[in-house]
């Protein structure tokens, strides 16, 4: 809902990565794309290391997570040009946000 509304809720992007480390069978890689995805657009704040913590090893080494990590990594080193050649070079990632890209 928040990704078609263009609304943000850390506290419960965290709750809902925080029931996934509890119910791992429940895990869904979409959401959690998504979660990561809004948690860039707050960027500088802390939120996506926050929402990163929650994930375990094996689910950052996921496709397309990793590549979401691999943008935040981007993000800090204030490599704009090379974060929106990226962003815009994987359409299925920016046009999950509305207003992403």
């Amino acid at each position: 809902i928040q990704s078609r509304e263009n609304a943000y809720d850390l506290e419960a992007n965290l709750a809902v990565l925080k029931l996934y480390q509890f119910n791992p069978h429940k895990y869904n890689k979409d959401v959690t794309c998504q979660i990561l995805l809004k948690a860039l657009t707050n960027f500088p704040h802390t939120d996506f290391i926050l929402c990163r913590c929650l994930l375990s090893e094996k689910q950052c080494a996921e496709k397309p997570v990793d590549q979401i990590i691999y943008l935040a990594d981007i993000l800090e080193r204030c490599d704009f040009q090379a974060f929106w050649t990226r962003i815009l070079s994987m359409p299925e990632l920016s046009l999950r946000i509305v207003g992403f890209a």
